[in-house]
């Protein structure tokens, strides 16, 4: 996976996610990052139930009332800061963080 240029950084509003796809081993693959507080969090796109997208294809990451992020299709929750799942079939398994930085005023993806 090589450096890749994801979002201008004022795209990224607090509690709200920004999608984005990026290549690994030649395969693209999906992700999102989202604001939390001063942080920028990154994960893969991919539920630790079932192999499916949390969102259904919508961007909505978040449950309603903010506070955790949700598998549309099953109704896993997983804390946004840490990515640990807390409820539904897959309770204690993690999303799969993607490393970013901050560089030019952008976010970029990481090897």
């Amino acid at each position: 996976m090589k450096r890749q240029r994801l979002a201008n950084i004022k795209a990224l509003p607090e509690g709200e996610a920004v999608k984005f796809q990026f290549q690994r081993d030649g395969i693209s693959q999906e992700g999102f990052a989202l604001s939390i507080g001063d942080q920028i969090v990154a994960y893969e796109n991919r539920c630790r139930h079932l192999p499916l997208s949390l969102d259904y294809g919508d961007g909505r990451f978040f449950t309603r009332d903010g506070a955790h992020l949700i598998c549309q299709s099953h109704g896993a929750l997983y804390e946004p800061l840490t990515g640990l799942c807390v409820r539904g079939p897959c309770v204690g398994a993690s999303l799969r963080p993607l490393k970013v930085e901050f560089a030019k005023g952008a976010l970029w993806l990481v090897p």
